[in-house]
């Protein structure tokens, strides 16, 4: 279909082809980063979206131009019908690709391959096992190890998250880095981020230049390759000449991307977000169940959304807890 309407397009001219849905709120493991200490208010389960409703409303965003959806979580492999999700969705004209924290994901490789899910995006913050137990708060290193090696074997497209933490784990780059050596997957470092609940402060960040340092400290400046990032790309992607992988940064905080953005962000109970950053949500699951349309919602959604970070278009901004407090914890927003 031609999307003609433009509901899709905001203020600044930025067209939204990218959809992330988060699933469901809850989690088989409790990363610091992700979810507070002492967890957070689930939603009722009358109120997260049934997997009827998931499909018709990315049929919608589908109709009026999104290409690519990604199904996140909390932990979407958990949710009881997440085969179906993936079947329904596999029958649009997008994309479908789905981030997981891949300890159950040997469960489901015949429901991937049977829809052609081939790129696999797995959260993994340290290469340690008692690192991992610690930020993770679960003994799950050895499983979610061996299925990332199975995923390859697989022949998946696997990109593994790292989120950086200052005094934790960035002794470990260029450990990370060593990884792609012999497997063809991207390491990603991601800038630590502020959520609600997350203890977040700029001296617990890693910045880009953090690890680019790291990287032409560990490495000849002729090894280090910069790659073409694909269009509306949040990475800066680079790779070891002779490495089978690459490695890339994600800077949401020292060097954003968001002249480029191209994504809209579904909760598991139906909110539109127009942005990770943005505490601002528009009520799309309960315009749908009242029978309304949800083109004048979503356009709506759009139209309001800042140029950067939610509003926070400085440093400044960013470090002033009010701003970001009242957003979601990054659980229930969806990776």
């Amino acid at each position: 279909m031609t999307n003609t309407s433009k509901i899709l397009q905001d203020k600044h001219g930025r067209n939204h082809s990218y959809l992330r849905i988060s699933l469901i709120e809850r989690c088989n493991l409790r990363c610091t980063y992700c979810m507070p200490e002492a967890g957070v208010q689930l939603s009722p389960k009358s109120h997260l979206m049934t997997y009827e409703e998931v499909y018709s409303i990315a049929k919608t965003f589908v109709d009026q131009g999104v290409t690519k959806i990604r199904l996140t979580g909390g932990e979407p492999l958990i949710r009881k019908d997440i085969p179906v999700i993936i079947e329904k969705l596999a029958t649009l004209p997008v994309e479908l690709s789905i981030t997981t924290n891949a300890v159950i994901i040997d469960r489901f490789i015949d429901v991937l391959k049977d829809n052609g899910v081939k790129n696999i995006n797995i959260s993994l913050d340290s290469l340690k096992k008692e690192k991992f137990a610690s930020i993770t708060r679960r003994n799950q290193f050895d499983k979610v190890y061996e299925n990332i090696l199975m995923l390859i074997k697989e022949g998946f497209n696997v990109k593994i998250n790292a989120v950086l933490i200052k005094d934790f784990n960035e002794d470990e780059i260029v450990d990370f880095i060593q990884f792609t050596k012999a497997h063809p997957v991207s390491f990603r470092f991601i800038e630590f981020m502020p959520f609600d609940g997350n203890k977040w402060d700029m001296s617990k960040m890693v910045s880009y230049k953090d690890v680019m340092d790291r990287v032409h400290k560990a490495f000849l400046e002729n090894k280090i390759e910069r790659l073409q990032d694909a269009p509306n790309d949040t990475s800066k992607n680079y790779k070891i000449k002779g490495y089978a992988g690459s490695f890339a940064i994600i800077s949401s905080v020292t060097n954003p991307f968001c002249d480029s953005c191209n994504r809209l962000r579904l909760t598991a109970n139906g909110q539109l977000k127009n942005c990770l950053f943005s505490s601002g949500e528009s009520d799309i699951l309960g315009a749908f169940r009242a029978g309304k349309s949800i083109e004048p919602v979503i356009k709506k959604a759009v139209q309001a959304k800042h140029f950067m970070r939610g509003g926070m278009d400085t440093l400044e901004k960013l470090q002033e807890p009010k701003r970001h407090s009242n957003n979601r914890s990054m659980i229930t927003i969806g990776g």
